[in-house]
């Protein structure tokens, strides 16, 4: 294949092909880009149906995770390399290493924590050696949170301890991959905790400041309205690292993370539904149950993602100041997390962003640059 500015690996399945159109449809003139995978036929519909669009048609590109020196060929042919392909922690370390041997930027979607410390252990150092940059999560997990905090942050003192509270509502349908990631994980929770504890071991932390998560707490929400319950997902690791790479976080930074409720009885529905898919995925057969609950690759139509949203808000306090700002889009699942995944393959591509290397966060390889391109893309960050 001829060099390209990106390459988008697994555009056959749904998340990837609306990644595909976006990405085709807002390349900027004199831009090249490509689409890789297995199933030649299949990529020739993604590319007809980008055409269609009025977007600029893909190179197409044969790759599989089970062919390194397809892999390696892809990663060395282009600039960015784009993959949707999940659940990450078995399908997704071919190209991470493609990547970080080859010297590229990287995105993808994974919100799955012992994915991103593996590959932290396996190749963050290479990656620094070699000038890859390595930027995972960079969907709806965990875009609006880190550059959420990023940007409430910004409006605060500089030089002093800061603390914040992020709350997130949504409404819409997660993805079947998003769905299967989770199964997965919490199949692997003692796997993941071990993976932890050995990134904790190696990862030096910054000298002179100290960064941690809030002793976060089931209580009342936002401004005091409705509920609030901590949320163990992978934003607020996301956040913490780019806390500790950037020195505008202050010399003490605290970051809580809520999912918020309108009503008590939804929050306790919510915890007992996750009780039960946790104790149903540490067993094989009632995790084969649960995974035949979703189709992987199936998603809701139009109508669905249109009428589907978020709302971030994240309550900021610094040097006697609180500042409560709000990112907000709309469906998280698939339409937003397109966007932001495209955004961030352009961002990376095409403007000036800072010269960091190996594994690092949508905050510290990007920053405003892409908060920029996100609010001209139709998502919202304001303060209130």
């Amino acid at each position: 294949m001829t060099s390209v500015d990106i390459a988008l690996f697994g555009a056959t399945g749904f998340t990837g092909a609306l990644t595909a159109e976006y990405l085709g449809t807002h390349l900027p003139p004199g831009g090249t880009w490509a689409i890789a995978g297995r199933n030649q036929a299949k990529l020739e519909q993604v590319a007809d149906r980008v055409e269609s669009l009025g977007g600029v048609r893909p190179e197409i590109v044969s790759a599989d995770i089970g062919n390194a020196d397809s892999m390696s060929a892809l990663a060395r042919s282009t600039r960015v390399l784009v993959t949707t392909v999940g659940p990450y922690v078995q399908h997704g370390e071919p190209a991470v290493k493609a990547a970080a041997e080859a010297g590229i930027a990287y995105v993808d979607l994974t919100g799955e924590p012992e994915f991103v410390d593996r590959m932290w252990l396996k190749y963050h150092a290479l990656a620094e050696e070699t000038g890859a940059r390595l930027v995972h999560a960079c969907g709806f997990d965990s875009i609006p949170y880190d550059l959420g905090v990023l940007y409430a942050v910004e409006q605060l003192p500089e030089d002093v301890p800061v603390d914040v509270k992020g709350y997130i509502r949504a409404g819409g349908t997660a993805s079947g991959g998003t769905y299967h990631s989770a199964v997965g994980a919490f199949s692997r929770i003692r796997q993941a905790a071990a993976t932890a504890a050995e990134r904790r071991k190696r990862e030096p932390r910054p000298a002179g400041r100290t960064v941690r998560g809030g002793d976060g707490k089931p209580g009342r929400g936002a401004g005091g309205k409705g509920w609030a319950l901590p949320l163990p997902t992978i934003d607020p690791q996301i956040v913490l690292r780019s806390a500790r790479s950037l020195d505008r976080y202050g010399p003490a930074f605290t970051y809580s993370h809520f999912a918020q409720f309108k009503k008590l009885p939804m929050m306790v529905v919510t915890v007992a539904g996750a009780a039960v898919l946790v104790a149903g995925a540490q067993l094989k057969p009632t995790r084969s149950l649960l995974l035949k609950l979703r189709d992987q690759g199936a998603g809701p139509d139009e109508a669905k993602r249109a009428a589907s949203w978020f709302s971030l808000r994240l309550v900021a306090e610094g040097g006697g100041r609180t500042v409560t700002t709000e990112v907000r889009g709309g469906d998280p699942g698939y339409t937003e997390t397109a966007k932001m995944l495209s955004e961030s393959a352009l961002c990376l591509a095409f403007d000036d962003v800072p010269k960091v290397a190996g594994q690092t966060t949508t905050a510290v390889a990007m920053g405003s640059a892409l908060i920029d391109r996100l609010q001209a893309a139709g998502i919202t960050f304001r303060t209130l």
